[in-house]
């Protein structure tokens, strides 16, 4: 499913318009983001949580040449499902 068949899927389950579900859209994803910006996390019961992890330094492969690089640390997004969405699944 892409964000046009989402906003389409969310539009007839809430009986909305397609831009109005597209904006809803667009806010839940811009709330998350801002949320993970500032490290925080964001908990949807019955779904999961989206937060932010730490990644450590590390040292890669160059897959063309072989030759060792070292990888920088970062932030990176991670979304953890909750039990309702495992169990559904």
């Amino acid at each position: 499913m892409n964000k046009s068949e989402l906003i389409d899927h969310i539009a007839k389950q809430a009986d909305l318009s397609k831009a109005a579900a597209g904006r809803a859209l667009e806010a839940m994803i811009g709330g998350v983001k801002s949320t993970l910006k500032k490290n925080g996390s964001v908990s949807i019961a019955g779904f999961g949580t989206f937060a932010v992890t730490k990644r450590a330094a590390r040292t890669g492969r160059n897959p063309r040449t072989g030759a060792a690089i070292k990888i920088k640390a970062t932030k990176v997004a991670k979304f953890r499902p909750g039990k309702a969405l495992r169990e559904g699944l």
